[in-house]
């Protein structure tokens, strides 16, 4: 018997699903369809080969440096300890606390661990409220605060880690610049305990790109 759950904390990526306002949803086809694989196997075998066309910013995903900086680490360059395997802790704030600033991290011990900051956003997702520009977001401050700590990710299930008003994204800007991943869009952090778990966020390996979707989950041990 397991000794721990997982908990999935990623939206699923589907044809025809808005992420974020303004950009175009994934095309999901088949590149060769079951009935076509046919042609190519013995009798009684077939396959699917799917293809999808996509924005990288689709989903759950994760942000490397690259993704704002030029001479940042790319996906490729990312170090799977950043990713993977990481102590995590949950910060709650709820929805109505608009503008998360450095003193809800005051308190907590975050070197050395992701940062996931729960305001239920994620209740949103797929309608005109999640896109509205009303979602909660860190402030420069948190983030510096973060970065100075010694934090290793920072997560948000909101429809942005920044004030989307603030065109110098200051968020990303210092988080990014100081090798710190960004994961936006999550999902179902209310079912995470506030610490003692595991967090995994691990996105394709793919060279000069900044952005990538991932199957974001916590490993949680059982009571």
């Amino acid at each position: 018997m397991d000794s721990f759950e997982l908990i999935d904390l990623s939206h699923t990526v589907e044809a025809g699903m808005i992420t974020y306002k303004g950009l175009p949803a994934p095309v999901i086809t088949d590149h060769l369809s079951r009935e076509e694989s046919r042609k190519h196997y013995a009798p009684g075998t077939e396959f699917n080969i799917a293809r999808i066309e996509m924005v990288a910013t689709t989903g759950t995903y994760l942000d490397s440096p690259f993704h704002r900086y030029e001479d940042g680490k790319d996906l490729s360059q990312l170090d799977l300890r950043s990713l993977a395997n990481l102590d995590a802790v949950v910060v709650s704030c709820g929805e109505e606390e608009r503008a998360i600033d450095k003193h809800r991290f005051e308190n907590l011990q975050v070197e050395g661990k992701a940062v996931l900051v729960h305001t239920g956003w994620d209740r949103h997702w797929r309608t005109e409220e999640y896109w509205s520009g009303r979602h909660p977001f860190l402030t420069h401050d948190a983030a510096v605060a973060l970065a100075e700590r010694g934090a290793l990710l920072v997560g948000i299930d909101s429809y942005n880690i920044d004030d989307i008003a603030d065109g110098s994204r200051p968020v990303h800007s210092v988080l990014l610049a100081q090798n710190i991943p960004v994961v936006e869009h999550l999902r179902g952090l209310r079912d995470l305990p506030a610490s003692g778990f595991k967090f995994f966020a691990v996105p394709v390996k793919v060279r000069q790109f900044g952005t990538f979707p991932v199957r974001a989950f916590g490993l949680v041990p059982k009571r």
